[in-house]
């Protein structure tokens, strides 16, 4: 796949030469990446080499199982508050768009779980920073396809350019507030005191607490990268894989009625889940699954290589070379996968026994190898308490006369956004 006249990419479809080179750790590219720096800095996303071990080593406490634990309320609160919307939108019997909402809702939890930070950003009429990541995503991809574009003189000084600083000035104030607000609370001896005491700290407390081996702790630019950088990753990708989900079981009903019956029979006469609920929804995450299959919410991620590369059949690539391993189209692969398109939604593709046959990077929604997603447990259990405490409240049905149309914005979205009807269940 060529960019321009100098630039291309190798884009991988294979399993086999997704797991070779998932397995090296060859920084990501200096071609689509870097347009991503201007927006969220050079955080564990773009970082490489001993920079990356260590902010990765520095962030993983903060994805520990006693970590995640309290998040699960906090998903839930989240939840409620947008399902209580809908409960008053469905009233004139129209279809919702599902995709904004759900948007709102996960940049709500991510504000609790990981920045301790109430927003109300479900209630206020217009977010604007949900709008800024959206319209930076598209600037991203389309700065991407505009080889005139890769020159920064030529951006900077174009229409688009002026619009992308003005939409990274919008995410920064947003992130700034996030990380003013706690550096003042820290102020206090007695709350810094309080967080330090903690077993386990959350994602904030790591990166504001944080000293390196001489005793420094993270710049003000390595700071708000991590935050700008988790703010995207923390909502925006878990969105999509929820509204997507939403979208496969509103067209699949009989798997809907499954999972609402397993969720019923775990939940029993509670109206709250709780942690341990979790691990008791088989077929519920196999759904899941198979929907993060048929739409990734990260379509590809690519590398440049730092070394010569050979491939199991002998091929080899030499350093520099760009390549880009699509996880839909590896997702979407007939040899790897039977009946692999959106017809023919199958959750028992990933039943233990089926799992266990099956290649180790046939299926990639949170990537692999060293630079696999920090924080793909999180978004799983995210994704099971949107579901289940939606699936209790309503039931979900296609809206046949608006088709989700796929585009990739650096996230797998919709072009029209998802739209379903709601059918109150209680």
């Amino acid at each position: 796949m060529w960019f321009g006249s100098f630039s291309a990419f190798l884009v991988i479809t294979d399993p086999d030469y997704a797991k070779v080179l998932l397995g090296r750790g060859d920084p990501k590219d200096n071609i689509s990446y870097k347009h991503l720096v201007p927006w969220i800095g050079n955080g564990l996303l773009i970082l490489h080499g001993p920079k990356w071990h260590q902010h990765r080593k520095l962030l993983t406490p903060g994805f520990h199982y006693d970590v995640l634990k309290p998040y699960v309320a906090l998903m839930a609160e989240s939840t409620n508050v947008m399902l209580d919307k809908w409960d008053k939108l469905i009233a004139d019997g129209r279809p919702v768009e599902l995709f904004e909402h759900v948007s709102l809702m996960t940049l709500d939890s991510i504000m609790k779980c990981a920045f301790s930070c109430h927003s109300d950003c479900q209630t206020n009429r217009k977010n604007t920073y949900i709008q800024a990541v959206y319209d930076l995503c598209h600037m991203v991809d389309q700065r991407l396809r505009i080889f005139p574009y890769h020159n920064d003189i030529i951006y900077w000084l174009s229409p688009h350019g002026f619009q992308f600083r003005k939409a990274c000035r919008i995410a920064h104030d947003h992130t700034d507030k996030v990380i003013q607000e706690r550096k003042e609370s820290l102020k206090d001896e007695r709350e810094f005191e309080k967080i330090q005491k903690k077993r386990h700290l959350d994602f904030l407390d790591i990166l504001l607490c944080a000293k390196d081996e001489n005793g420094a702790a993270l710049s003000d630019e390595d700071l708000r990268a991590e935050v700008d950088t988790f703010m995207f990753e923390g909502h925006d990708t878990t969105a999509s894989g929820i509204s997507w989900l939403f979208y496969c079981l509103a067209t699949h009903p009989e798997h809907q009625q499954r999972c609402r019956e397993e969720i019923q029979g775990i939940l029993g006469d509670r109206e709250t889940i709780r942690w341990e609920d979790l691990g008791k929804m088989p077929y519920s995450t196999m759904c899941i699954k198979e929907s993060l299959r048929l739409y990734p919410p990260v379509p590809g991620v690519s590398r440049q290589l730092s070394k010569p590369i050979t491939f199991p059949d002998g091929r080899t690539l030499p350093e520099g070379s760009v390549t880009a391993i699509s996880i839909y189209l590896i997702h979407r692969n007939p040899k790897v996968w039977k009946d692999p398109l959106f017809q023919v939604f199958d959750p028992l593709r990933f039943s233990p026994e089926n799992v266990s046959g099956r290649h180790s990077h046939a299926f990639l929604p949170f990537s692999a190898g060293m630079r696999n997603c920090i924080g793909q447990q999180f978004a799983m259990n995210e994704m099971k308490v949107a579901l289940a405490l939606t699936l209790l409240r309503f039931e979900l049905l296609p809206d046949p006369a608006t088709p989700p149309l796929k585009i990739t914005r650096i996230i797998l979205r919709s072009k029209n956004g998802i739209h379903l009807y709601l059918k109150k269940i209680r």
